[in-house]
């Protein structure tokens, strides 16, 4: 089977053809600046080595970019297939949907439960649909599946998953808390699988510009560090993470406006905002390294929330066996795994000093004597997406 991921951004899109279910990549190509004269493109045809980059690029938009690679894939040059034809099914990691918390069809009526959760997830469910409606207009005829970031969560126990909020808002506007960056956990998921059998107690750190946890139990998600929306949990990037909800009216009994305030808590929060340097972690740590105070309090609150939860996990899970630091911060710094991990020595950790500095990409860095065992694991979204629908949909 023939699956082809289409990764989203809101000016960038990433391609990848997979064979299943050896998830063998065929192609792969990015495509940044999306919306720009001056785009840049990579392609990699896998099979026999050919590969380019362009820059200066007109790409006004998703359907352009959308045919430069289809274009490039079925080229009787570079092209990894003779035909569009070949292709089963184009995927896509999509995140939330009103009432599709799953692996879907991406029908007029899916697409319209995520245009009525815009609110929800403002800077990612627009481009998502602009992309897979382009995706469609161009190819009708092909099966589209969208993988929402809700999917690998569903098996979080109800007791977890509900607020203390009127009974009646669950029921109503299906308010309660869902869990993302489900591609991400349910990959690392199967690779600890992998190594330790089917029996495991893991904590996943997806940490990046969106970072949150999850508590896996034997191969099923249990809890989430994030709630309704992607606002919530660990403080990210731009967005604040969880904050009291009564900031919210408190600000505005001082004159700030609802504009002002999501503004605040959506783009100018999290990293940047406590810091005042950048939402960029690399920058941060440059800066703490200067002597800068408010790029060193940026860099303890956000592992100071990051052990909070590892704690808070660890006791529903009642003991820990992985702990897994991912994504682009949690494979790439080794300050921040640092110092969360030695804040973790109650929990039986003990961290190889060296190990976490330098290393393989994908390596143990938990020292022999730690009764946890601390990796760091590249994630595979991508692949994940792929799994999800061969294991849905294969032919």
């Amino acid at each position: 089977m023939l699956i082809l991921i289409c990764n989203v951004g809101s000016t960038s899109l990433k391609f990848k053809l997979y064979t299943m279910p050896d998830t063998h990549i065929l192609c792969e190509a990015k495509i940044e600046r999306v919306g720009s004269a001056n785009g840049i493109y990579s392609f990699r045809n896998n099979l026999n080595g050919a590969e380019e980059s362009r820059e200066g690029l007109n790409i006004p938009g998703y359907s352009e970019g959308i045919n430069l690679f289809l274009k490039d894939l079925v080229d009787s040059g570079k092209g990894a297939i003779r035909t569009i034809d070949q292709v089963d099914a184009i995927g896509f990691k999509t995140v939330i949907a009103k009432g599709y918390y799953g692996v879907h069809e991406l029908s007029d009526e899916v697409i319209a439960a995520m245009e009525a959760y815009i609110k929800v997830a403002p800077a990612h469910n627009p481009p998502y649909i602009e992309a897979i409606r382009k995706f469609k207009e161009i190819l009708p005829d092909k099966l589209f599946v969208g993988v929402f970031e809700t999917a690998f969560h569903k098996t979080i126990p109800q007791e977890r998953r509900m607020y203390s909020i009127p009974y009646e808002w669950y029921e109503n506007y299906d308010i309660q808390r869902l869990g993302y960056h489900g591609a991400s956990h349910g990959y690392i998921s199967r690779q600890v699988e992998k190594r330790i059998g089917k029996q495991y107690k893991l904590i996943s750190c997806h940490l990046g510009g969106s970072g949150s946890l999850c508590a896996v139990l034997d191969g099923k998600s249990v809890d989430s560090s994030f709630g309704f929306s992607p606002q919530t949990g660990i403080p990210h990037a731009n967005r604040a993470g969880d904050i009291d909800a009564n900031i919210i009216p408190f600000l505005l009994g001082q004159g700030l406006t609802v504009e002002e305030i999501f503004k605040g808590i959506d783009k100018n929060g999290g990293l940047l905002g406590i810091s005042g340097v950048s939402n960029d972690l690399r920058d941060i740590e440059e800066a703490a390294a200067q002597g800068n105070e408010r790029a060193k309090l940026a860099i303890d609150v956000y592992a100071d929330s990051i052990i909070k939860y590892i704690g808070s996990f660890y006791a529903v899970l009642g003991g820990l066996d992985y702990l897994v630091f991912t994504g682009g911060i949690g494979e790439n710094s080794s300050v921040i795994r640092q110092k969360i991990c030695s804040r973790l020595t109650h929990l039986g950790v003990e961290l190889d000093e060296a190990g976490n500095v330098e290393g393989p990409k994908e390596r143990v860095i938990s020292a022999d004597t730690s009764k946890v065992k601390v990796c760091i694991i590249p994630t595979n979204e991508e692949e994940g997406i792929a799994q999800d629908i061969f294991h849905n949909y294969a032919v």
